[in-house]
C-alpha cells in the first residue's frame, strides 16, 4: 500500500496534536535557562545603568580636580573700542583702556596694465621681497609674466607672509593692478620689493619706500596699534593683546575710543561646580537605591541586590565621601557646607559654601584638588572610581563574568534544544510506524470482512 505522508491519516487519530504536545512539554526543560540567561542580562543591563552614574560623577569630580575651577575669572566691558576674554590667571581689578589708533596692514599696488593675463616683458625674472630683514625671492619664468601668473607664483610661495591680488580699478586704459598686503599688521611687517632680469617688471613690481625710486603705491601704510591701559601708554603690532594685562586677551576694534574693564571672581561658575559635584552624587545614590531597593507591596528586588560587587562600590564610595583630605583648614564635606543627610544623599548649606567662595575660593581649591603632596577629596574620588571603571575594574570583570555565564547557558540551551529536536523527531518516527501499522491492520479487518460476508452469502446466511 502507498506510504503515510501526513500521521493520522492511517489510523484516524490526532497524532500531530498529540505531536505538539510532547513537543511543548519537552520545551519546558528549556525554560529554566531562558529565565537564568535573562537574569544575568538583568544584571548587565544594571550594571550599564550604574556606570553611566558613575561616569557623571566621575566627569563632576574631575571639575574639582582642577585648581583653574576655583580661580576662574568673569569680565565685563563697559564703553567701545575693544573686547576682553580673561583666563584664571587674570587678576581681579578696574581697568580704563583708552584706544588711539588700531593696527594696520601694509599694502602696495602696482600701476595699471590693460589685460591681466597678457605677459609683461619678456625673459626669465625673480621678484625679491623682504620683511623683516627676511628677503624670498621667487622665479618668474619667460612666458609666466602676467599678472595673473605673478599672483598665483606669490600665493604658492609658503612662509612669505604676503598676499597677492588683482583688483580693476575702474581705469578705461589699464584698470588691472597687482596688490601685495601683507599678511600680519604693525610696522615690522613692512616690505620691499626689488625685481631683476625682466625691465618691464621692474617697472611695475618695485618699492623700496620711497617715493622716488618705488614704482608701486603704497596704498595701506603699516601702523602699530596705539593705546592707554591705565593711562600707561601701550604699542602693539597687532590689534589682539595678550600680555597687556595679565591674565587678559583686549582685541581692539575701535579707534579713538574708550572702555573700562572689570575683571572679577567667578563665584557664580564656583558654586556650579560644587552644586554639579552635589546632584551627580545624590542621582547615582538614587540610581544605587534603585538597583538595590525592594518593594515590599509589588514584591519586586532591583537587579543587584545583595550583590557582592554592589556591595564594594557602595562601601567604597560611603568610605571616600566620609574621609578627611585637602591641604588647608578644611578637611571633610561638613566643613565646607556639604552635609550628609539621613537618607544618603548630600545637601549644600547655601551660606556656609557661599562664605568659601566668596572670601577663600583658594580653600576650597586645596580641600577638593589639593595640592601637589597632599590629595584633594576629587582627587580621591578620581582614584576611588577608577577601580571600578577602569579597564578590568571591578564593572568590567563583574559584567564580563556575567556575559560569561550568558554564553555558557546559551551554549547548553542550543545542546539542549538538539537534543529536544531529537527526541521529537523520534517520536515522529514512532507515530509514524504506528500510523502505518494501525492503517495496514484496519486494511487487513477491511478485507476480511469482505471475505466473512460473501462466505456468508454463499451459505446463505445472514
Amino acid at each position: 500500500m502507498a506510504s503515510i505522508s501526513s500521521l493520522g491519516i492511517g489510523s484516524g487519530m490526532d497524532l500531530n496534536g498529540l505531536l505538539d504536545q510532547l513537543k511543548a512539554a519537552e520545551r519546558q526543560k528549556l525554560v529554566p535557562i531562558v529565565q537564568q540567561q535573562k537574569s544575568y542580562e538583568a544584571k548587565i543591563s544594571a550594571f550599564g545603568k550604574l556606570e553611566s552614574a558613575l561616569d557623571k560623577f566621575q566627569d563632576a569630580a574631575a571639575k574639582l580636580n582642577k585648581p583653574d575651577t576655583f580661580r576662574a575669572v568673569t569680565s565685563n566691558v563697559t564703553g567701545e573700542g575693544f573686547t576682553a576674554a580673561s583666563s584664571s590667571k587674570a587678576v581681579p581689578g578696574r581697568y580704563e583702556v583708552a584706544v588711539t589708533s588700531l593696527a594696520r596692514a601694509q599694502s602696495l599696488a602696482s600701476p595699471g596694465v590693460v589685460d591681466k593675463s597678457a605677459q609683461q616683458g619678456t625673459g626669465a625674472g625673480t621678484i625679491s621681497i623682504t620683511q623683516n630683514g627676511t628677503t624670498t625671492d621667487i622665479a618668474i619664468a619667460d612666458g609666466a609674466s602676467s599678472l595673473t601668473d605673478i599672483r598665483n607664483a606669490i600665493n604658492a610661495t609658503d612662509g612669505l607672509g604676503v598676499t597677492a591680488s588683482i583688483v580693476n580699478d575702474g581705469d578705461p586704459t589699464a584698470p588691472y593692478r597687482l596688490v601685495l598686503t601683507s599678511d600680519e599688521t604693525g610696522t615690522q611687517s613692512e616690505m620691499t620689493l626689488a625685481t631683476s632680469g625682466n625691465t618691464r617688471l621692474a617697472d611695475l613690481l618695485t618699492y623700496d619706500g620711497t617715493a622716488v625710486t618705488s614704482t608701486m603705491t603704497e596704498t595701506v601704510d603699516s601702523q602699530n596699534a596705539s593705546l592707554t591701559v591705565n593711562g600707561i601708554s601701550i604699542s602693539s603690532q597687532s590689534n589682539r593683546l595678550e600680555e597687556a594685562i595679565q591674565g587678559v586677551t583686549l582685541d581692539l576694534t575701535t579707534e579713538n575710543s574708550s572702555g573700562i574693564l572689570t575683571v572679577s571672581g567667578d563665584s557664580e561658575g564656583i558654586t556650579q561646580n560644587v552644586r554639579d559635584f552635589v546632584d551627580a552624587y545624590n542621582s547615582l545614590q538614587k540610581t544605587i537605591d534603585g538597583l538595590t531597593g525592594y518593594n515590599k507591596e509589588t514584591d519586586v528586588a532591583g537587579q543587584l541586590l545583595g550583590d557582592s560587587t554592589m556591595r564594594s562600590v557602595e562601601s567604597r564610595l560611603r568610605n571616600v565621601m566620609g574621609s578627611s583630605a585637602g591641604a588647608g583648614t578644611a578637611q571633610m564635606l561638613s566643613d565646607v557646607g556639604i552635609e550628609l543627610t539621613l537618607d544618603g544623599s548630600l545637601k549644600i548649606n547655601d551660606e556656609k559654601l557661599g562664605e568659601w567662595v566668596n572670601n577663600d575660593p583658594e580653600g576650597l581649591n586645596k580641600y577638593f584638588a589639593g595640592t601637589a603632596t597632599t590629595d584633594g577629596l576629587a582627587d580621591k574620588v578620581g582614584d576611588t572610581l577608577g577601580t571600578m571603571l577602569d579597564f578590568e575594574g571591578m564593572l568590567d570583570n563583574a559584567t564580563n563574568g556575567l556575559q560569561k555565564r550568558v554564553g555558557s547557558l546559551q551554549d547548553r540551551f542550543d545542546r539542549m534544544e538538539s537534543t529536544i529536536d531529537s527526541t521529537v523527531e523520534r517520536y515522529r518516527q514512532q507515530f509514524a510506524q504506528m500510523d502505518t501499522l494501525v492503517a495496514q491492520m484496519n486494511s487487513t479487518m477491511s478485507y476480511l470482512g469482505q471475505q466473512f460476508n460473501a462466505m456468508n452469502a454463499q451459505l446463505g446466511r445472514k
